[in-house]
């Protein structure tokens, strides 16, 4: 549909038309956030606010068990008068069949509140989960069409807390599962899926590794410069995207360092980047980054530092739309850099290397992804990336050829220069 994208918004219909020429054009959208958003230190507490007969959490590996997170988030829903239910180990992107295990137990034990803590894994499959637990007859196909939920909160509610600072699925209307059977990640998309709370709590992010802090920062950092330059950003999401990159800018080397200041920073840039994506959609990058993860055999590409390597690159691809070239150069003097889009891919590289994130993906992880893997799987990968559901909204076409291109580039570090 290039840059025209028909958007199912539950009930409504648009047809939204990106207009160079009439800033602002007035047509219908829809911004939708969680209803409550606590934050700042302590906000863990809001837990014992819910009310509700029974809660189960959903979490990932063992971390907020070490640390402490998991029993208190236990103990305040506890305080709050509900049944606790414990579903543990969600794996890093997780799989289809773990939604389905969840989903499961949650028709079991029938919980009016879901309650998410971790990073981007154990919020995004909970989402899922919640989809089945309601709609046990739904299928998965039927789920990964953007904005084709059933309509959602008919046997419980959401609550999202966010341990990582950076995939702001606390606050958004997305979830990315995989099917490793087919080696693909699915976005999934719907407004049905926003939380109804989230809270972000600084402390939880203390406990990032340093990988995870550098690889998670500039996924936040291209959820705000995707978000900026869509096609379908507006009024309500520009300051949201220009604000977080800023904030993104300022503080995520500092925080990779050890700064926990900046950390507590970056937690709060994370989640503004979120609540501008979730509205504004994303680009080719994440359409990238989603079909080339899970996509050879050597190992998986981490979504944030896929995003991070491929994000200099689009960003020039991109460009070559003078619209967009006008917005890169927009965030550019935002930052007190030139204001030229050439001058912030120059800054976004010298973020990567400042946080040693490779600038390519011959490069990653020492070179775990083979080559003659990456060039027979190509053209599949480049068609499916074409058609991820991020692509609709960036905001130069791409197609199949030129997505060869494109990806070619990321893997050798060559220059974008078509």
């Amino acid at each position: 549909m290039g840059l025209r994208r028909l958007i199912k918004f539950n009930q409504l219909i648009i047809t939204h038309h990106q207009s160079n020429d009439i800033r602002g054009a007035f047509i219908m959208a829809r911004f939708t956030l969680p209803r409550d958003l606590y934050h700042g230190e302590n906000a863990l507490e809001a837990l014992k606010t819910l009310e509700g007969k029974r809660a189960i959490v959903v979490v990932g590996g063992g971390s907020m068990k070490r640390f402490g997170f998991l029993d208190k988030v236990c103990d305040y829903l506890k305080e709050a008068g509900m049944e606790v239910a414990l579903f543990e180990g969600v794996e890093p992107d997780p799989s289809v069949d773990t939604v389905m295990k969840g989903a499961a137990m949650m028709r079991e034990f029938e919980p009016d509140w879901i309650v998410s803590i971790g990073g981007g894994s154990p919020i995004d499959a909970a989402k899922a989960m919640w989809a089945f637990y309601e709609y046990p007859d739904t299928t998965f196909e039927q789920l990964c069409i953007p904005f084709n939920f059933p309509k959602l909160r008919k046997k419980a509610r959401f609550c999202a807390i966010p341990s990582t600072s950076g995939t702001a699925t606390e606050v958004t209307a997305f979830s990315v599962i995989t099917d490793y059977k087919k080696g693909v990640k699915y976005p999934l998309a719907d407004f049905n899926i926003t939380p109804d709370v989230a809270i972000v709590d600084p402390a939880l992010a203390e406990t990032m590794p340093k990988k995870l802090t550098a690889h998670t920062g500039m996924d936040a950092m291209t959820h705000a410069i995707e978000a900026y330059v869509s096609t379908l950003h507006c009024d309500y999401t520009d300051p949201l995207a220009l604000h977080a990159i800023k904030m993104i800018s300022r503080d995520l080397v500092a925080s990779y360092n050890g700064d926990m200041k900046a950390r507590a920073s970056m937690h709060n840039a994370q989640c503004l980047a979120g609540m501008a994506f979730s509205n504004a959609l994303l680009g080719i990058v994440h359409s990238m980054a989603h079909k080339t993860g899970a996509a050879y055999s050597g190992g998986h590409i981490v979504h944030g530092c896929a995003n991070a390597m491929y994000l200099p690159k689009v960003i020039k691809y991109n460009s070559k739309n003078p619209e967009a070239d006008k917005r890169y150069a927009e965030i550019a003097a935002f930052l007190g850099l030139e204001p030229t889009t050439d001058a912030l891919i120059a800054h976004i590289k010298n973020m990567n290397k400042q946080l040693d994130i490779p600038t390519c993906i011959r490069d990653y992880e020492g070179g775990i992804i083979d080559e003659k893997e990456f060039l027979e799987k190509l053209p599949q990968v480049a068609e499916l990336a074409v058609g991820d559901a991020c692509t609709g909204s960036n905001p130069r076409e791409i197609t199949p050829a030129q997505m060869e291109k494109l990806l070619k580039c990321c893997f050798y570090d060559e220059e974008v220069d078509f």
